[in-house]
C-alpha cells in the first residue's frame, strides 16, 4: 500500500488502522518513497463468546428480561 504525507497527516488513524489489516504501508512525498510503515503485530479479532464485556451483566437480576428493562428506562420520568 502506497500513501502520500499529506493523506498521512490528514488521516492518520484511517492509515494506521490500514496498516495493522494490511502490514504495511510506504509513505510518499512528492511521488519518490520516503518511509516505510510497518505493523509491529497482526491484530488478530476476538471471538465474541470470549470478549471480556459478553456476560458482564449476566448475574443482575433485573436484566433477565431485557424488554422489561427497556421499557423501565425509557419510561418518562416527572419532572421536579
Amino acid at each position: 500500500m502506497t500513501v502520500t504525507a499529506k493523506e498521512l497527516r490528514v488521516k492518520t488513524s484511517e492509515v494506521l488502522k490500514r496498516v495493522q489489516r494490511i502490514g504495511s504501508a510506504t509513505v510518499t512525498v512528492r511521488g519518490k518513497p520516503v518511509a516505510r510503515l510497518v505493523a509491529l503485530a497482526p491484530r488478530t479479532p476476538v471471538p465474541l463468546a470470549q470478549h471480556p464485556s459478553v456476560g458482564i451483566w449476566a448475574d443482575r437480576e433485573d436484566m433477565k428480561d431485557v424488554n422489561a428493562w427497556l421499557r423501565k428506562i425509557r419510561k418518562p420520568r416527572p419532572l421536579p
